[in-house]
């Protein structure tokens, strides 16, 4: 069942005005009413919380309006993944995927939509959350038996912890085991492959780079 249109544009106001409780309640009302969760997250949530990006990337929002939208997107996330799998959409794991937003960096937006993609596309993923040092991206992959460290930073000021946490993996000599990928406002494609790590510029790009790094023969 496609997102009708009542529920497409009370679901995306709730999520641009950060409005959790109603952003739960819509959510769980049409997940009872038997819309497709995938098309949930990718005809309203993505696109919502894309918004919500642009708004602050323009000054119109300010912190507090994105950590509000991500607390929202945050709640009908786990309603959703948990449709997906109750649906029987959800198999063995593609791969697992630790995730998080780098040392320094309070915005999730990016990441968080990254982080509901992964899952209803299959994957395993840990998300560490925000303000993530580089040494707990290294000890999440050994702990997780991780394939992809995905790292996020919208800060240019903050770009820095990237490439620290990547000298990190290579000083403990596990580099050559993880795949490891950037995104963000801060990075730029050109950037992670001067700095030898996967790149992509928005959440289903994301997706498809996992899904080719999972295929690609390991190192």
């Amino acid at each position: 069942m496609s997102v009708p249109e009542s529920v497409h544009q009370r679901l995306t106001e709730a999520f641009i005005e950060g409005d959790v409780e109603v952003a739960e309640a819509i959510t769980t009302e049409a997940l009872e009413a038997g819309v497709d969760p995938l098309g949930i997250i990718n005809e309203v949530m993505v696109p919502a919380l894309t918004e919500v990006g642009n708004r602050f990337q323009t000054g119109e929002y300010f912190l507090p309006e994105l950590m509000m939208a991500g607390e929202a997107a945050e709640k009908a996330s786990k309603l959703l993944e948990d449709a997906i799998v109750a649906s029987g959409q959800a198999s063995e794991p593609l791969g697992t995927v630790v995730v998080g937003t780098v040392e320094g960096d309070v915005h999730d937006i990016g990441k968080n939509i990254v982080v509901t993609m992964l899952r209803a596309h299959g994957f395993n993923v840990v998300d560490l959350g925000r303000r993530v040092a580089p040494s707990a991206f290294t000890d999440a992959a050994k702990e997780n038996n991780a394939d992809i460290i995905g790292m996020s930073s919208l800060m240019t000021t903050t770009r820095p912890a990237i490439q620290n946490t990547v000298n990190l993996f290579e000083e403990l000599g596990i580099r050559e085991s993880y795949q490891l990928i950037a995104g963000g406002g801060s990075v730029t494609g050109d950037w992670a492959t001067e700095i030898g790590i996967g790149y992509s510029e928005d959440a289903a790009g994301a997706v498809e780079l996992c899904k080719q790094l999972m295929d690609a023969p390991s190192n």
